[in-house]
């Protein structure tokens, strides 16, 4: 697939993987149907939901045929789910939305103006703002743009996040999403699409990003996404064929650290001699 300056209206491909999340698809749907840019389809693969998601996204789409709905026959999970979507889209240029998400009317038009601006870069990201459960706005989440291949970045700041969109032609030069993955699956998307390409940051806000309990990277599932986000690291380093131990290290120990020292601290505030001599002055801690 070949993408030139020449296409001035590209099919854009809105990949939804879902799972569970039928009660918060309303809003996914209506800001997809915002869109001011109109040459879009939307893939949505459930992986295999054990709730009414299913029904209550396709009473939604109805015969909107630019929706394609695929289903897996068992939960495989988000890495499988998100590689099946990018492997059924048409568009030159992709984009991944969660069905607990939304993007602004104008998202899908900025990013594909960008993408023609510039043909030989693979990967174009902007900003997201947290929301609550009810999509209140809560924070803007500014990203950063970063220095292009460089052996030593492995997005550890969340440099690159979402609204993050990619042509589909850099992604085949990838080995492709890890079907693998259970979490940390746009981390390891994010890696394999800057190690083939120049990646591109619009300081604009495009995505809103909802905080509930249910999310895959949110509240109790936070350590959960960081050891996925370490996987994800690890992977990338012996593709390029870098040692990260010691960044590992540094990254991984102070954490600890500092646990051990509010434990001896603890533990010097109980002991007897510590509150005696504290009750003198001699100790303040």
């Amino acid at each position: 697939m070949y993408f030139t300056k020449m296409m001035n209206t590209p099919l854009f491909s809105i990949l939804i993987a879902q799972y569970n999340n039928g009660k918060f698809f309303e809003d996914c749907y209506k800001s997809i149907m915002a869109q001011t840019y109109q040459n879009w389809e939307a893939i949505i693969v459930d992986d295999c939901s054990n709730d009414n998601s299913l029904q209550q996204i396709k009473k939604l789409i109805g015969e909107d045929h630019r929706f394609k709905i695929f289903t897996n026959d068992q939960n495989k999970g988000c890495g499988f789910t998100k590689r099946k979507c990018v492997e059924l889209a048409s568009g030159e240029i992709c984009a991944f939305l969660d069905p607990d998400d939304t993007i602004s009317e104008i998202a899908v038009e900025e990013m594909v103006k960008t993408h023609i601006e510039l043909p030989d870069t693979g990967l174009v990201y902007s900003n997201f703002i947290y929301c609550d459960d009810n999509l209140n706005q809560k924070e803007i989440h500014f990203q950063n743009a970063v220095v292009n291949f460089s052996s030593d970045f492995f997005n550890l700041k969340g440099e690159i996040s979402h609204f993050a969109t990619f042509k589909k032609s850099f992604y085949e030069k990838t080995s492709g999403i890890d079907e693998f993955l259970i979490r940390a699956v746009d981390q390891d998307l994010y890696l394999k699409l800057y190690e083939v390409g120049k990646v591109f940051y619009i300081n604009k806000n495009f995505y809103y990003y909802r905080i509930h309990d249910g999310g895959i990277s949110t509240n109790e599932n936070k350590r959960k996404a960081k050891y996925w986000h370490w996987v994800v690291i690890i992977a990338a380093a012996r593709r390029r064929k870098v040692n990260i131990e010691n960044l590992f290290m540094d990254i991984e120990t102070i954490p600890f650290r500092e646990r051990a020292l509010e434990l001896e601290i603890a533990n010097y505030n109980k002991s007897i001699i510590f509150k005696a001599l504290r009750k003198i002055g001699i100790f303040k801690i």
